[in-house]
């Protein structure tokens, strides 16, 4: 189901003030714009968040597995402790993003932007990447455990 900002909005602010997970899993998030929003916790995994806008917003420890985030602005967006297990990631622009601690394996990178993200701790092992992949250049992914797609 197509959801809009402020369904979505709706959704997180009850979530927060009962203390629950915000649940928007397998929702139609495309094209959304929440800059600076907080989703902290929330549940989207299976989400589709196709061109969303999510510059600046919070993040942290939402579970994004198998979500789709294709061309998707993350710049400057707090992911830490996010799970992005088997998320689709092409394109995306997660520039200096904070992905501490996050777990992306299994993701596919191909093409999406991390130049200057903060990576510490987070798991790439099986994440897949491409030539089109941008990286901060004192990276290096085939060492954190991640794919070249040739």
């Amino acid at each position: 189901m197509k959801l809009s900002a402020e369904q979505v909005r709706e959704i997180i602010t009850a979530a927060h003030s009962k203390g629950e997970q915000p649940d928007l899993r397998g929702h139609d998030l495309s094209s959304i714009s929440m800059d600076r929003d907080n989703l902290s916790r929330a549940d989207l995994s299976g989400a589709d968040l196709t061109n969303a806008s999510l510059i600046h917003a919070d993040l942290a420890q939402a579970n994004l597995s198998k979500a789709t985030l294709s061309e998707a602005d993350l710049a400057e967006t707090n992911l830490s402790g996010v799970n992005l297990r088997d998320a689709d990631l092409f394109k995306a622009n997660l520039a200096e993003a904070n992905l501490q601690g996050s777990d992306l394996r299994g993701a596919n990178l191909d093409g999406a932007n991390l130049n200057h993200a903060n990576l510490d701790g987070a798991d790439l092992r099986g994440a897949r990447y491409t030539d089109y992949t941008k990286w901060t250049v004192t990276f290096d992914p085939d060492s954190a455990g991640a794919v070249r797609k040739i």
